[in-house]
């Protein structure tokens, strides 16, 4: 009986033994397989790591060199290029360069009649200005004001005011109709211009042609107001190099006052507001 125990007891041993050495081997082949992992997992996380990190510095575009810029000839004293931008180009300067001046310089060829001017004024200028030319609300008077620029309140239009014909129409080239600026043709410019004439009584004539031929010719009532700026000749006893600046004059004296303190319109004079 204890030999049988004794041989039981022997080989419980012997197989626990074998056991323990099984699950020992099975740790080893698993410690085995995980540092092999960790060993290709390893360099692979770090690559990872540093295209990761690299990323942005491989995204930005490298940065070239500045070109040198090529050698030019020299520019006139006082025209330097300030090598900013690049040269207008024909079409882009021709697109801004459309100025009229009072001898006609500038106009397009062109022309157009007072009748074909009332129809366009009508229908795309009245809204504002008025039929006449009154003015709608608180928009520009373009007609009328004659005699009335010594007047406390001077109506300055067209026919009261304005030195050359050329204003008129390069404003309405440039400017008009409100909000659809530069859409009229200058046969249109030509038509408005002529019938702006009309209501101002420079021409009398409804078949009147206003043309880039006989443009120059026409002139406005209150041209000679207007003269160049003389005060070099005409201030130059006023001047000095050295200006005086204390003690000048020995007396001062009032010489004028101001005829209208207010200048704000009270109710019975100012113009109605829609």
């Amino acid at each position: 009986m204890s030999k049988s125990v004794e041989t039981y007891t022997s080989l419980r041993g012997a197989e626990a033994t074998k056991q323990s050495r099984g699950r020992g081997s099975q740790r080893l082949d698993r410690f085995a397989s995980l540092a092999m992992t960790a060993r290709v997992a390893l360099p692979a996380l770090a690559a990872a790591l540093a295209i990761i990190c690299a990323g942005p510095l491989i995204a930005q575009p490298q940065k070239q060199a500045p070109a040198k810029p090529q050698q030019q000839a020299a520019a006139p004293a006082g025209h330097a290029k300030l090598g900013l931008g690049r040269q207008a180009l024909p079409e882009e300067i021709k697109a801004w360069d459309i100025d009229v001046r009072p001898d006609g310089m500038g106009l397009p060829p062109g022309k157009g009649t007072v009748k074909q001017g009332d129809e366009l004024f009508q229908a795309q200028c009245a809204s504002c200005h008025g039929e006449f030319g009154q003015g709608n609300g608180r928009w520009p008077v373009l007609a009328g004001g004659q005699g009335s620029l010594t007047a406390d309140r001077p109506e300055k239009t067209i026919g009261s005011f304005w030195p050359d014909l050329s204003t008129v129409y390069d404003y309405i080239r440039r400017a008009m109709p409100y909000g659809n600026a530069q859409s009229l043709s200058p046969d249109d410019t030509y038509a408005l211009t002529a019938y702006l004439l009309y209501l101002n009584d420079i021409v009398k004539d409804e078949e009147f042609e206003l043309s880039d031929k006989n443009f120059s010719s026409v002139k406005l009532p209150n041209a000679a107001a207007f003269y160049d700026d003389d005060r070099e000749s005409t201030e130059k006893a006023f001047w000095g190099k050295e200006p005086c600046m204390k003690n000048c004059k020995s007396e001062v004296k009032i010489t004028g006052r101001a005829t209208v303190l207010d200048v704000t319109p009270d109710s019975k004079t100012a113009p109605k507001v829609d």
